[in-house]
């Protein structure tokens, strides 16, 4: 079969509460998220390994909260004392580590949160004693955080992050495919997303729709491993 010209489209990500799915995996961390009101001092901290839905999650508490969401390393350049009139969500905080300017940025912001009594949440792959900031008057208030934590994918949340990120490029798999790769691919988020980022260049370079067949040659090819 003559190989078609593929193009990188982005994809579109679903953040809206009825999107994400709730498993055993992650539902205490959803409960605590959305009891936002009752976080100790405003604040928590949300974890989870690449593609648990933490970004997602965030969206969620961000529309529930009236929050605007920032990315940690734009902090220095971001109006501290504007952010700080409201909710904010600071993502990938536990990138910031050694970033002296970032670092300071976020020290000072969760000074001003607390001053304005306006949550805040972080997010980072790892409990934030785990990060490594080496200012040690924000390192000792991340360490003091309450923190959320995603746990690795069961079975079912597995399924409804393949069926999701399918969705999110406008694919339909059929059920048996989507069970298919449950029980083969490697188990995390992140060999997810690569499963499905693999099984969507193919199907485009073919000209064919995903099937078990694919996905089989995919798996077996070793061309999904896991991160």
């Amino acid at each position: 079969m003559a190989e078609q010209l593929t193009f990188d489209l982005p994809a579109r990500a679903a953040t809206g509460r009825g999107d994400f799915f709730v498993s055993p995996a992650n539902a205490v961390a959803v409960a605590t998220v959305e009891a936002w009101r009752d976080w100790p001092l405003g604040r928590l901290a949300l974890t989870g390994p690449a593609g648990a839905g933490k970004t997602h999650l965030a969206h969620v508490w961000a529309a529930q909260a009236g929050a605007r969401i920032v990315a940690a390393r734009a902090l220095a350049a971001a109006d501290g004392a504007a952010l700080a009139a409201a909710p904010v969500a600071v993502e990938d905080a536990d990138r910031i580590a050694m970033d002296d300017a970032a670092e300071r940025a976020l020290f000072h912001l969760v000074n001003r949160m607390g001053e304005t009594r306006q949550p805040l949440l972080l997010t980072g792959t790892e409990a934030p004693a785990r990060w490594g900031i080496a200012l040690p008057d924000l390192a000792s208030r991340l360490e003091a955080m309450p923190v959320a934590a995603i746990g690795g994918p069961d079975d079912a949340l597995l399924a409804a992050v393949l069926v999701k990120q399918f969705s999110d490029r406008q694919i339909a798999v059929a059920p048996d495919v989507i069970r298919y790769l449950v029980d083969r691919m490697p188990r995390s988020f992140a060999a997810a997303r690569q499963v499905v980022d693999r099984l969507d260049r193919a199907a485009l370079r073919e000209g064919r729709a995903i099937t078990r067949r694919l996905a089989a040659r995919l798996l077996d090819n070793g061309d999904a491993e896991g991160e």
